[in-house]
Parts: structure tokens; sequence; C-alpha cells
């Protein structure tokens, strides 16, 4: 009778589709890849891409929808305060799917010909693409977990995906088994934050500590459940000292897949850290700040200085990308000043467009990588790009433009970028770390001039054709005119995000 009675009297959470829509196209489409791809007989060449590529811009064309509906009224929450509905999480939902699109293009050159040419590596990206975007919007502990371990495992089987190399299979396994330990941490800083918060709801966490005197103080459980947090997130964003993964999975995993690693998965574990530190726990601002101020120091320093000695261009940008962490966990520590107060400052907003358009310009950077590598049996060492612009002189333009962008040089995206997370640390008389970031900045210039040198100044040790195919010559093209538009005209792109802080509250 008590299970009869329990049963009649539960009640379905709304379910409201339409803002639902931009996560259930690409799982839709991920489905469809699936049993449709088992089903059928091969697609036409260039199909699985081109449908993988349609499903992530349909889902953002929807993500836009959306976004106009919540700045018309008010952001909320959806499936029973699951997910946050705010403009927060819709940017990073239209990041993670440019860059999906991106990435599935450069993907169909990598596979075309080959064993692997099949529905199984764009149906992963489509689910790490939802498991991304849901830590992007997770407006609960458990469900960002969730999102957390969608896109872990796609990442995980894409990266060990290349059978045909020990590197790709070595890469795959060194990140299943160091993501274990990551995921560990996250789930165990949950529940200790759940024992002293009574929930895992975001919102609920916040109004606990806001308006609850408790009688015992449970300070050392939260901050050990902060500190949890922070090392499992820190792990995903490849901060020092949890990068130990990047540089060996960057270089094993194919070229294509480290795309979608430095772009998605970055942008999601990025997210998701600025929603719990800065959404959720607003009140222990105080105590999480200087460990993100120390974690932003020794990206950007180690970052920097280990990739000027390495001699392989995606370890290069293994390290790089541990620089660009930094850069990002500089604009967090500043958005951390004001969390939870209604002056939000600028920090959040330069975070997300950091994201938007580092996902581009590392896509079409590893873009040009997979052309070349291919070239070359999978190298991908500097060597490879001697005399790049002798034979394929709008190639190595393109890459130059990515290089430059990485490196912060004015009219790139990079230098709009990077001018948006050091302002924001200005502004809350961050001084220190601002330094800090401008000399790193510096540093890592060396980085992306030799590889400029060795393209443009170096003579081709070599006559091996550099083919481009088609595909990828679109998704390079459009990070190009991306990369190059936003640095000349960047307003429009700061106005449409200046509502970010606003609505992710």
């Amino acid at each position: 009778m008590i299970a009869q009675s329990t049963i009649a009297d539960y009640v379905a959470p709304g379910v409201d589709w339409f803002a639902l829509s931009p996560y259930l196209v690409p799982a839709a489409g991920a489905l469809v890849l699936m049993v449709v791809g088992a089903l059928t007989p091969t697609w036409p060449r260039g199909l699985y891409a081109a449908f993988t590529a349609a499903c992530a811009v349909g889902a953002g064309v929807l993500s836009l929808f959306v976004w106009d509906d919540i700045t018309d009224g008010a952001p909320g929450t959806l499936v029973a305060g699951a997910l946050s509905h705010d403009t927060f999480a819709h940017l990073v939902a239209l990041t993670v799917l440019v860059a999906t699109a991106l990435v599935a293009l450069v993907t169909d050159g990598t596979l075309r010909g080959t064993s692997g040419d099949g529905p199984e590596m764009y149906a992963l990206m489509l689910v790490a693409a939802v498991g991304a975007m849901v830590m992007g919007a997770a407006n609960d502990l458990i469900v960002l977990f969730l999102g957390l371990e969608t896109l872990s495992l796609a990442l995980y089987v894409m990266a060990a995906s290349d059978r045909r190399r020990t590197a790709s299979g070595e890469a795959g396994l060194k990140y299943f088994v160091l993501g274990g330990f990551a995921s560990a941490f996250l789930l165990y800083g949950i529940a200790l934050l759940y024992g002293a918060a009574r929930s895992t709801n975001i919102g609920e966490i916040v109004e606990y500590f806001q308006t609850s005197v408790p009688t015992e103080r449970n300070d050392a459980l939260v901050l050990a459940g902060v500190a949890l947090l922070v090392v499992g997130l820190g792990f995903k964003v490849a901060a020092v000292p949890f990068h130990v993964w990047s540089p060996d999975v960057y270089q094993g995993a194919p070229s294509n897949v480290t795309a979608f690693m430095a772009s998605v998965g970055k942008a999601g574990a990025v997210a998701a850290m600025a929603r719990v530190l800065i959404v959720a726990l607003p009140f222990h601002r105080d105590d999480w700040r200087p460990v993100i101020w120390v974690l932003a120091v020794a990206s950007l320093v180690v970052g920097s200085l280990l990739a000027v000695v390495q001699t392989d261009v995606k370890r290069m940008l293994a390290y790089s990308s541990v620089s660009h962490a930094g850069f990002l966990l500089v604009g967090i520590e500043a958005a951390g000043h004001r969390a939870g107060e209604d002056a939000a400052g600028s920090g959040l907003q330069s975070v997300l467009v950091y994201l938007a358009l580092y996902g581009v310009l590392v896509v079409g950077s590893f873009g040009v990588i997979t052309v070349v590598s291919a070239a070359r049996g999978g190298s991908s060492d500097l060597a490879s790009f001697d005399g790049l612009a002798q034979r394929r002189p709008v190639l190595a333009l393109a890459m130059t433009v990515f290089l430059l962008a990485q490196a912060g040089v004015p009219l790139t995206s990079g230098f709009v970028a990077k001018w948006g997370v050091i302002q924001a640390a200005v502004d809350e008389r961050s001084y220190a770390v601002a330094i800090i970031a401008m000399v790193a900045a510096v540093i890592a210039a060396f980085l992306y001039l030799r590889i400029m040198v060795s393209m443009w100044l170096k003579p081709a040790d070599n006559d091996d054709a550099v083919a481009v195919p088609g595909l990828t010559a679109v998704a390079v093209g459009i990070a190009v005119a991306v990369t190059i538009a936003v640095g000349v005209y960047p307003q429009w792109l700061l106005d449409a995000t200046d509502v970010v802080s606003q609505y992710a509250r």
C-alpha cells in the first residue's frame, strides 16, 4: 500500500522540450549515426562528417533562439532544477557546438579511406559534446559529474581509436587511468560538500550558506570538499600540477582527437569550474581564490617555459594549452573577487570569450597539423614543418595566423581573449598575476616563432606532397576567418556576451 501510494503521488517534472533542444539534437544525431550506420551500407564519402557538422550547427541555431528567449525573459532552471537555463550555459553550448562542427570536418580528412572511416568516431564526438554542454549548464553537482563522465569516457575511447599506432593506445590508457583518479577526487569532493550543505543542487547550496546559521561549524568539511573539487576539475583543465597527462595524450592521440580535447574538453572543464566556484560557492571565495591564483601562476610559468624546449609540435601545443589554462584561471580568479555580488565585473565574461575564441583557433591549428603529419606518416616533429611555405604557402599562412593569435598579437582573436582576462585581473587589482600573465605571453611567443621560422625560413628536407582534403580546408578556412574577423572587430562578440554575468547566478 505504501509503495502504491508513493507511485500514485509521484509528479513527473515538467520538461521544456524547446529549451532542451540544443542538448537533444546532438544526442539524437549520435543515436542516428550508431543505429542507422549499423543497419545500412557504408555512407558516401564525407556524409558522416557532414551529418555530424549539421547536427552541431542545427543545435547551435536552436541555442541562439533559446538565448534570445532568455534575454527577453529571465533565467531559470530545467528538469526540476537539474540544468541551469541561462546565457552562461548557452555560450558554453555554442562554443562546444562550433568546435564540434569544425573537428568533424577535419576528421573526415583523417579517416577517409582508412578502416576507421565509419560512424563510431562521429557518434562519440556528439556524445562528448553533449557531456561538455551538460557540464556548463549543470545546476546540480551530480548532473555535473554525469556530464563529466559522459565527456571523459568518450574522450578515452577517441584517444585510443587509432589502432594502427601504439602511441594512440598508450595515450588512451594513460588518459583513462589518470582520468579515473581525477573523477574519484571530484566525486569525493561532491560527497563532502553534500555532507556540509545537505544538498547537491547548486541553488540549494547557495541558499544554505546564505540563510542558515548552523550550530556546528562545517568549515573543514566544506573546505576539504572544495579542495577535492578543484583537484578533479584542475585535471580536466590541465592546470599545473595536474597537467602531467596532457603532453603524452596530446602527442599520442590522433590529431583530430587532440583538437577535440583542446577545444571541447577544455571548454566543458573550465565552464564547470566557473559554475562550481563562482556560482555555487561565492561565500567561500576567500578560501578558493588564493588556490586558483597559485594554479594560474604555476600554469602560466610552467606551460610557457616547457613549451619552448619541445621538439614535437603537438607537445609544444600541449604545453601551450597548459599556459592557456593559466590565462583562463586568471579570469576565474578575477571573477572570484566579486562572486555572489550584483556588480559581477568582467571576469566571467572574459573567461567565456577566451574559451570561445581559443576553441576555434586551436581546432584550426590542429587541422593544419593533421594535414602536415599525414604527409610524414603521422610524424608531428618540428622538422615536418620545414619549408611548408614553399610546398603549401596558403596552409603555412593559415598556420601563421593561428600561431600569431595564440601569441596574442593585435588584430587577431587571441589578442582580444588575452586582453580580456588581463584587463579583468587589473580591474580587480590583481596586478601581480596580470604582470606574470603578460611575461608568460612573451615567453610563449618564442615557441610560436620557432614554428613560423621552420615554415618560412628553413628549406624543405623532403618533397612529400601535402594533400589538403576538401572538408579540412573548409574547417581551417572558417577558423582563419573567425580569428581575423574577431581580431579586427571584436565589439559585436563583447556586446553579445555582456549579459553572461547578469544571468549566470
